[in-house]
């Protein structure tokens, strides 16, 4: 059973995935020109299953349970490793990536929303004051900083697309908070992620195969590209993918939600370095009032 205490170990753990998080955002920006967003997602859990398997390969066996819990693998494998980053990948395509982690930042709302409905969790005054401190950053951003704006408010698809990323991730946060499937694969980190990856590529596969199929799908391969799936397959995906489930496991997923807005400060300052998108001023009111909202949501 999961705790909701937040520690220091906690805290630097939901503090790395977001970092990593943030840096994906900013390379998958700069792999637009050269490939695809979903093939990009595949081939990043190809590598990543690559990498796993020497670790945790005895989860494949048909005695390890894995394939008896199938559907909760399933399901997990669509959410978090299929549905979610396909559909970041494609906001990038027609959003900064800036923008994309702040629309993100609503997480900590879908959170609680999802808890209370879904999971029976109780929802305390100051994480819903946390919350709506989130939302103004994210309000904040869609308008521009024009106040003005919010009435002829117009959402371009990378916006809607990552809010649909966001529930997805929302909703996988909430069952790794539940587990159910056998302790063994629970308590071995690597055989756990592989399990969700190899349910996940079958998503993201399919999801592929109807990309290339509509004639949207391309790759131009090169050293540029190998280093960008090289990075996307071990940092994003396999060190923080370890690092968000400990922490949830460890500080609940109510608590962690508030830690996925640190992505946008983190891409906030990648994006001026590497791709010369330096932020306005409104987006820097936006980090205080997510930074806000963590440290209201945090207190006991």
């Amino acid at each position: 059973m999961s705790t909701t205490r937040l520690t220091p170990a906690a805290a630097a753990l939901l503090t790395l995935a977001p970092f990593l998080w943030a840096a994906n955002a900013v390379v998958g920006r700069l792999a637009v020109p050269l490939i695809s967003p979903v093939t990009l997602n595949f081939l990043r859990w190809v590598l990543a299953f690559g990498i796993l398997l020497p670790l945790g390969a005895w989860v494949l066996r048909p005695q390890s349970g894995l394939w008896a819990h199938w559907r909760r693998f399933a399901l997990l494998g669509l959410l978090g490793v299929g549905a979610y980053n396909a559909l970041q990948y494609l906001a990038l395509q027609t959003s900064s990536p800036l923008n994309v982690t702040l629309v993100a930042s609503s997480m900590p709302l879908w959170m609680l929303a999802m808890g209370r409905l879904f999971f029976q969790a109780p929802v305390q005054r100051q994480q819903v004051l946390g919350a709506l401190l989130s939302i103004a950053g994210v309000v904040l951003v869609l308008a521009r900083g024009d106040g003005g704006q919010l009435a002829r408010l117009r959402l371009v698809p990378g916006d809607l697309y990552m809010l649909a990323a966001t529930v997805c991730w929302a909703w996988y946060s909430w069952l790794l908070a539940r587990p159910k499937e056998p302790v063994a694969i629970r308590a071995d980190w690597a055989a756990f992620l592989l399990a969700q990856i190899t349910f996940g590529l079958m998503w993201s596969g399919a999801m592929t195969a109807a990309e290339w199929s509509m004639g949207a799908g391309h790759v131009q391969w090169g050293w540029v590209l190998a280093a960008i799936l090289a990075f996307v397959a071990v940092g994003p995906a396999v060190i923080a993918y370890r690092c968000w489930g400990l922490g949830v496991q460890r500080a609940g997923p109510a608590v962690a939600g508030f830690f996925s807005n640190l992505t946008p400060v983190f891409a906030a300052l990648m994006s001026t370095l590497v791709l010369g998108e330096a932020p306005a001023w409104y987006h820097g009111v936006a980090f205080a009032l997510i930074v806000a909202g963590i440290v209201v949501s945090s207190r006991r």
